[in-house]
């Protein structure tokens, strides 16, 4: 009972239980007005009818009822019996009393039959009167009299006559007729507007059904699953489509989780193994006392190199939680630029490398966050000079250009393979001659560089060919 509750809960019943019940009762009351519009025009056409006809007898029999009598009745009950032959009623003549003097009406002869004194009155006074009566039980059920008065030659009114209908009358046949299309065609559309909202409900509802099952693979960690109605053109395909980005998303950052928490433990081990093994070596005097200071030395070179990457992973954390556009603020990158070039004079000297700087004297105001440029141009000039060859040219220049400040910095040495390009800015991603010359750096320069142009809504373009290797990018500039 419970799951059965439960299953009527569901978005599918409940959309059939609103849609089947909303058909039902418009039916109903569709029905309802058509009905009461149909029996009223029916019933006041009929009347009409009968009005007419009745007072073709009263006329007929105006010559013959006198005093509360008849002077030649069976002339007046032949003329009556031939009126009720050629119609669909029986005649009822009464004096002013409404007690029946002769009828049309088989079924009632030997029996006192009176009319209501309200209709009877009714009659006499407004000169046609309407009832649905059974005359004290003369009749079975209750039938349609309409009654007029006889008025005598004198003028005066002498009685009146009443159209009645019959049991099975042409107005009860037609009414029940109608009744029973009615309930037909109800049905009739009940059941296609059953069948359609079925179909329109569990269309709508099998998608949903099929995002919550994937919901729950997706918390299980199955990222694989995708929804199948994106060409539907609704609102249910437009949700599949944004349901398989959102489960791209979660893919592709589970798989750079994955990637991280390897790499970072990775780098973590490496300078934490070696500072416990040099550690452990001089405690238990592996290492001769006077090889202590060597490895203290390396001891302390791995841990500030350890410093860096946490602290090199806080500011990549603090850099994309960052808005550097929110508050629009403009700064000169030639200043920004001759800065960087003074910081790196001596790391350019060591490596005995000449500059080429393109840099003009007048200002290039562009929009963004200054700090975060410079470290930018700063985290790119290292990374060429490191890789340049001794003696080689170091280029770092800016142009202005529809709108934008294009910053460029190449230096020459060693071509990157063109499969090696789009990892470069991935984090701690390093190449084996990286690993093997350079033990100071963490694999996150390039990658905190492409976070920073992204916080800026800016790329940057990587290009290297016979040696010759261009890192560039452009910031929304003034005019």
């Amino acid at each position: 009972m419970t799951r059965l509750k439960e299953r009527f809960r569901g978005l599918y019943w409940r959309q059939m239980l609103v849609t089947m019940g909303t058909v039902l009762l418009t039916l109903a009351l569709l029905g309802a007005s058509y009905c009461a519009l149909g029996y009223s025009f029916l019933r006041q056409e009929r009347i009409g009818d009968m009005e007419t006809r009745a007072r073709v007898v009263a006329r007929l029999s105006a010559g013959h009822l006198q005093g509360g009598s008849f002077a030649d009745g069976a002339e007046l009950a032949v003329l009556t019996g031939f009126a009720a032959s050629v119609s669909d009623m029986n005649f009822l003549i009464c004096d002013t009393q409404g007690r029946a003097l002769l009828t049309s009406d088989e079924t009632l002869s030997g029996r006192t039959v009176s009319i209501p004194e309200s209709v009877m009155r009714q009659t006499l006074e407004k000169g046609v009167g309407t009832t649905r009566s059974d005359l004290d039980g003369s009749y079975s059920g209750k039938r349609l009299l309409v009654g007029v008065p006889i008025t005598a030659a004198d003028g005066t009114q002498a009685g009146a006559v009443f159209a009645v209908t019959l049991a099975n009358s042409a107005l009860d046949q037609m009414w029940h007729g109608f009744i029973g299309l009615f309930v037909m065609t109800a049905c009739l559309v009940l059941m296609v507007a059953f069948m359609a909202s079925s179909v329109t409900a569990m269309h709508q509802v099998r998608p949903i059904r099929e995002m919550v099952a994937a919901t729950r693979r997706y918390a299980d960690g199955d990222f694989d699953v995708r929804m199948r109605d994106t060409d539907r053109n609704d609102e249910i395909g437009e949700l599949a489509v944004s349901f398989n980005t959102m489960a791209e998303s979660l893919q592709q950052t589970e798989r750079k989780r994955r990637e991280f928490i390897a790499n970072i433990s990775h780098e973590l081990k490496t300078p934490m193994t070696t500072i416990a093994g040099y550690t452990d070596g001089i405690l238990d005097g592996t290492i001769p006392r006077e090889s202590e200071r060597q490895y203290l030395q390396i001891i302390s070179d791995e841990s500030r190199r350890l410093s860096r990457l946490v602290r090199r992973m806080l500011d990549v954390s603090q850099l994309q939680a960052m808005d550097p556009l929110k508050n629009g603020s403009r700064f000169d990158v030639c200043e920004s630029m001759r800065r960087v070039l003074i910081s790196m004079e001596k790391k350019i000297t060591d490596r005995h490398l000449d500059v080429e700087a393109d840099i003009p004297d007048e200002p290039i105001l562009v929009l963004g966050d200054n700090d975060m440029i410079t470290q930018v141009i700063y985290n790119l000039l290292e990374n060429a000079a490191k890789f340049a060859t001794p003696g080689s040219v170091l280029y770092l220049g800016v142009v202005r250009r529809d709108g934008k400040a294009r910053v460029t910095v190449r230096n020459e040495g060693d071509t990157i393979p063109p499969e090696e390009i789009p990892l470069l800015f991935e984090r701690f991603h390093k190449s084996d001659k990286s690993r093997s010359e350079d033990k100071t750096g963490v694999g996150l320069g390039l990658y905190i560089v492409k976070t920073i142009l992204e916080q800026h809504r800016e790329k940057i373009d990587v290009t290297s060919e016979n040696g010759v290797t261009t890192f560039s990018f452009s910031l929304s500039a003034e005019a």
